[in-house]
């Protein structure tokens, strides 16, 4: 009798030195990025951009620890860690930031919870 595995959501998806990618990337992992991905990424856990790791276009994730560069914006519900090699362009919407002395940021950083897009009221409309 085999036993039916649920889907581990703790795993590790690695996107390698020398490797290019160009699209969507959604998982319920943790995502490290040491090569290029043009395009968006989603993941429920942790994105870490390695320090030879380019992203240009949108992350969304609960907690980033970037080395490398990043052009676009970044969304992460947690904390949000900019390290001391890290080259950011861009906005920044996120809970906690961290920035190391040596980070080069550039762009805009909300953190207020209650300014993402998805959280927002939508107005209503009254007719008279």
């Amino acid at each position: 009798m085999t036993k039916n595995k649920e889907t581990d959501h703790t795993a590790i998806n690695l996107v390698g030195s020398g490797t290019t990618i160009k699209g969507e990337i959604h998982s319920k992992g943790d995502i490290r990025v040491d090569g290029k991905i043009m395009g968006e990424v989603r993941s429920q856990g942790k994105i870490i951009i390695g320090d030879t790791g380019i992203v240009e276009g949108e992350i969304y994730c609960a907690n980033a620890d970037f080395s490398g560069k990043i052009k676009g914006k970044a969304d992460a519900t947690e904390l949000l860690s900019l390290k001391a090699s890290a080259v950011f362009s861009g906005d920044i919407v996120t809970n906690k930031l961290s920035i190391e002395p040596g980070a080069r940021f550039t762009g805009t950083c909300t953190m207020d919870k209650d300014s993402r897009p998805e959280q927002q009221a939508k107005p209503e409309h009254k007719k008279s």
